[in-house]
């Protein structure tokens, strides 16, 4: 974790505070697949591999369709939910079935890629087009640029994490405001639990979802500085006492049946924490802006009745960190493989499209807006002008935004991670022995 490049840059301040107007966000689910397995490019075509997301693809495949009808050859779109995603790229990108454009989360994600030699530079393309390369916010072109050369476009929004909540399911015990304290938010659990409602919808079987908790308990015990030492290599960072006292925070919430009794079994990519939270079965969810688009393409009556709610993460009394922090993903990102059989042609689809005025619209419209300067106009305009204004201002005053920790690792570290916190979840590993396992993960 020496090496140094700009996937260490965990923190995003400065420049997200003088373009924050441009980035009011939800970003991408995982929610079903199509392609068969195995689909790369060939010789009469292009390959684009995305995640499944109703509402985005839509938008993804408008580009596509204006680009296949100029010369050139044509791109064929492919969508896989997340989990498969990551591990059909990985064993797909240096294959003759690879993707020719494949889409990434940028930093430590796309860092393997690039040392392997399987992506393409970008950066002569951008610098051959500066009213592209000068359209995106730079704090966020900065998580696809490693060692100072472009890999990565940006091509949805920024994508912070929040609490999302059932309205109804809040009358229903008498809770008009989300608790803006650790302490109150255990009282609202309690409270929930004592009326035979599970507070929290958590789809543990799939351990990035519960990445998020520890993330913002981290950030709010410590601030960005304690996980900043974890990806600088700094020793015994992992065995912190900020580490430490979050992962007891997250025990005690397990304990207090928060989470239920089945959440090891739930599943996102099949909508089955959503639909806890939808039916009233659960109250909220702690997810990435991209639950918006997601609940609008799945559960489209919930934000219809206006059910859905959305709220800050609690600040922790006591605690180091801002709670005006935001943990997530900067954004979303495409790239070349290198042995693209059409790199200038599969360039040339990025540099035409992800700054175009139908794509950034089209995005906007299902609920993102994409990380472009200037669009302080159009972010409270449209169906998810709310949530979008609320994403907004938080970005706005976030003196910090933690890239997500399983994106701003090597994949192998983050691997480890998610596998051990699991663990800690379900009781069966301390959190000191978590610590100790990962600093030995990370020598």
């Amino acid at each position: 974790m020496a090496r140094r490049s700009p996937r260490t840059r965990t923190t995003v301040r400065t420049a997200l505070l003088a373009a924050a107007a441009a980035l009011a966000v939800t970003a991408t689910a995982a929610c079903g697949t199509s392609g068969p397995p195995g689909a790369g490019g060939s010789s009469d075509g292009l390959a684009l591999w995305t995640l499944e997301n109703e509402g985005i693809n839509g938008v993804q495949q408008a580009a596509i369709d204006s680009f296949n009808t100029g010369e050139g050859p044509d791109i064929t779109l492919r969508t896989i939910v997340n989990d498969p995603y990551k591990a059909q790229l990985q064993t797909a990108i240096g294959s003759p079935n690879a993707p020719d454009i494949f889409y990434n989360w940028g930093g430590g994600n796309l860092q393997g890629y690039v040392d392997a030699g399987q992506v393409v530079d970008l950066t002569p393309a951008l610098d051959a087009n500066p009213q592209v390369k000068d359209a995106f916010l730079p704090s966020v072109l900065d998580v696809g640029t490693l060692d100072g050369r472009i890999y990565g476009i940006p091509m949805q929004g920024v994508q912070p994490v929040s609490f999302f909540y059932n309205r109804d399911v809040f009358a229903q015990v008498g809770v008009t405001e989300f608790p803006t304290t650790w302490s109150g938010f255990l009282q609202l659990v309690d409270r929930l639990t004592a009326a035979g409602i599970q507070p929290i919808a958590l789809a543990g079987s799939q351990p990035w979802t519960e990445l998020m908790y520890l993330e913002y308990l981290l950030d709010r015990n410590g601030g960005p500085e304690k996980f900043q030492a974890i990806v600088d290599g700094t020793p015994g960072a992992w065995s912190d006492p900020a580490v430490v006292t979050s992962l007891r925070q997250i025990q005690d919430l397990v304990n207090r049946g928060a989470f239920g009794t089945n959440f090891s079994a739930v599943n996102y990519d099949n909508q089955g924490s959503q639909a806890l939270l939808t039916s009233g079965r659960a109250a909220m969810e702690l997810m990435g802006s991209w639950e918006v688009t997601s609940l609008n393409d799945n559960f489209p009556d919930f934000l219809a009745q206006d059910r859905l709610g959305w709220a800050d993460f609690p600040a922790v009394e006591g605690g180091a960190g801002d709670p005006a922090n935001l943990v997530g993903n900067p954004s979303n990102f495409y790239s070349v493989a290198a042995n693209s059989s059409d790199v200038d042609a599969s360039t040339r689809f990025l540099v035409e499209n992800m700054t175009s005025p139908a794509y950034v619209q089209g995005m906007i419209d299902v609920g993102q807006v994409p990380a472009i300067e200037g669009l302080d106009a159009q972010v409270g305009t449209g169906e998810f002008a709310d949530f979008n204004t609320y994403a907004y201002e938080s970005v706005k005053n976030a003196p910090a935004f933690t890239q997500s920790w399983d994106q701003a690792l090597p994949a192998d570290v983050a691997q480890t991670m998610l596998t051990n916190l699991s663990e800690v979840f379900l009781g069966s590993m301390t959190p000191e022995q978590f610590g100790q396992a990962m600093d030995a993960a990370s020598q």
